[in-house]
């Protein structure tokens, strides 16, 4: 009973520093909400759409017309200027004007007719891989359905059965099964990984922050006296009223994506939760460690932002960890984000057991733990150091 007597009065303690103090409170309840909206509403269509585009016909034919015509009508694409020349074309896309545009040449719909095989080309750019990507495919299924037009027109006029003519323009038929996320929705495969990591910044830094704090305004010894200098005491009652706090933020944002925007998710309620308990409490867990390694607010600050931030591009969502180089693949199991996403593929996005996952999830255990490696250089840098800015 007296040790939960301290935890309390500790975590009342700390209850009134957050509420006195308004960087907790953007950094916990404000930004993090902001972010979830922010990144969830600006994928709401779950594919980019209308992506602008332009065309260079110098054929100026009807069956050029008719191609371009198709290309405004894909999802994904729209024709938004008609260049006369390819030069004026690549500026505008130099200018960040649009994204592709179609060469379709003088003399394209002429060679079509005699079989003479006309090249038409599309240039698309890939600053933006995903805009890059999305018109380079409208772009190439445009230039196959123009010889396919005209395939057909000269085999009907042959006097063949449509089943003929689609034998022979399209051989072997693809049937196309996308598994898991079948609308190729951009916001469940992007939110997922990055909101998470970027409420995982926010943890890592307030972890470092709180602790860095009581140092910098001579609250230290406060704070270990009132544990009796038992430091595990007073890192438990400190770290209660942070970790309810981002426990609700990150069951929140679990009932919004898949209660309200309805993410796939093959998982059971059990495992969503388990995953963002553990989430929270290995992202604590390494602020801890952070500051516990080197005691300095500023530098234990530095080295979690580093952290978070390398964390996005080494989780293995934008691009695959197996692609990396070998010493990449194995400084990726050091960010608590990678385990955290596998185990979301793994459990939540797939629907296997957690024990599929099990050493992802030994992983997230140990980051949090790692505090007791450093628990005694905390306390005797609280009780010994002094604050240097």
């Amino acid at each position: 009973m007296e040790a939960l007597k301290i935890i309390w009065q500790i975590a009342y303690r700390e209850m009134l520093i957050l509420w006195k103090n308004p960087i907790y409170g953007f950094c916990m309840v404000v930004f993090p909400v902001a972010v979830i909206l922010f990144f969830t509403t600006l994928m709401d269509e779950g594919v980019p759409t209308e992506l602008p585009v332009g065309v260079v016909d110098a054929d100026n034919t009807s069956t050029s017309r008719s191609l371009v015509r198709r290309l405004d009508a894909f999802q994904s694409s729209r024709v938004v200027a008609h260049f006369p020349t390819a030069a004026e074309a690549r500026h505008a896309m130099q200018r960040n004007e649009i994204y592709a545009f179609l060469y379709i040449p003088k003399g394209t719909t002429e060679k079509l007719m005699a079989s003479r095989r006309p090249k038409i080309s599309y240039y698309y750019s890939m600053a933006s891989v995903t805009s890059g990507a999305l018109t380079m495919k409208d772009l190439k299924v445009i230039s196959t359905l123009g010889s396919a037009a005209v395939g057909q027109a000269m085999l009907r006029a042959r006097g063949a059965t449509d089943a003929q003519i689609q034998a022979f323009l399209q051989p072997i038929a693809i049937d196309l099964h996308q598994i898991a996320n079948p609308w190729s929705n951009y916001n469940a495969y992007l939110s997922t990984v990055f909101v998470p990591g970027i409420l995982m910044l926010f943890i890592f830094l307030l972890s470092a922050y709180s602790i860095g704090t009581e140092l910098k305004f001579e609250r230290s010894k406060e704070w270990i006296g009132m544990a009796n200098g038992k430091m595990l005491l007073a890192m438990l009652g400190k770290f209660l009223p942070q970790t309810l706090i981002w426990l609700a933020i990150f069951f929140g944002y679990e009932y919004y994506i898949y209660g309200v925007l309805h993410f796939p998710h093959e998982g059971g309620a059990w495992q969503i939760i388990f995953l963002g308990l553990i989430g929270v409490l290995s992202s604590q867990g390494f602020g801890i460690f952070a500051f516990g390694l080197m005691p300095s607010l500023r530098m234990s600050m530095s080295v979690c932002s580093l952290w978070a931030v390398l964390s996005l591009s080494m989780a293995g969502s934008a691009f695959p960890i197996m692609g990396m180089d070998s010493p990449l693949q194995s400084l990726s199991w050091l960010f608590p984000l990678r385990h955290y996403y596998m185990v979301y593929q793994i459990a939540v996005f797939n629907g296997y057991p957690m024990l599929e996952a099990w050493f992802h999830l030994v992983a997230l255990v140990c980051f949090a733990l790692l505090p007791w490696l450093v628990i005694g250089k905390i306390k005797n840098a609280m009780l010994n150091y002094v604050y240097i800015p």
